[in-house]
């Protein structure tokens, strides 16, 4: 399926010289003279080596046809990390690269989509949020004002964020999965 290059967005999967790239970032660039252009950062599914194209905004890119399902994370042993389709009952296995940095938001039992292209795996998208608690902070100080800095804190997934004065250790919160960040003390 043919498109125009300013339509395409992060995670889709664009078909070039007869070879498969997931799109890993998508920015369109207008600059003050000249003709708008679309940067397109790109990563070859076959064997991961990724590519940096620039297309004008109306140039036509050819979009794979990809097959996008929910699936529900299993276990990771050291072949990858194993789904399972909770229609089918089916169970595939997703490599490392595929996932990548994603790794470390995956809970047993999290829904997840899938995208697949003639029964490969291309690419995964984690939901919006997930819920972890804080495994390391600094203690809270009194008189602190709620509008104030950020503290540094480790999550009990290992990856490193900020979070208001008032949160401490145990406390569960929910984070974005796209960047770590902090949206909200979780409400459970």
């Amino acid at each position: 399926m043919r498109v125009i290059a300013s339509s395409i967005r992060k995670g889709n999967v664009i078909e070039q010289d007869g070879k498969l790239y997931v799109v890993v970032s998508a920015e369109n660039i207008h600059p003050g003279k000249g003709t708008p252009v679309s940067q397109i950062e790109m990563r070859r599914i076959s064997d991961g080596v990724k590519i940096s194209e620039r297309y004008k905004t109306t140039d036509q890119v050819e979009k794979a046809t990809i097959e996008e399902r929910n699936y529900t994370y299993l276990y990771e042993d050291g072949d990858g990390y194993h789904f399972m389709n909770p229609e089918t009952y089916d169970q595939v296995q997703v490599s490392k690269d595929v996932v990548g940095d994603a790794a470390a938001y995956l809970q047993p039992d999290m829904t997840v989509k899938l995208s697949t292209h003639d029964v490969n795996v291309v690419s995964m998208a984690l939901p919006q949020r997930v819920t972890l608690e804080v495994v390391e902070t600094e203690p809270v100080t009194k008189g602190q004002t709620a509008s104030s800095s950020y503290k540094p804190a480790v999550l009990s997934n290992g990856v490193r964020t900020t979070v208001p004065p008032h949160i401490s250790v145990g406390t569960r919160i929910v984070v974005m999965t796209e960047d770590g960040s902090y949206s909200e003390r979780a409400k459970d």
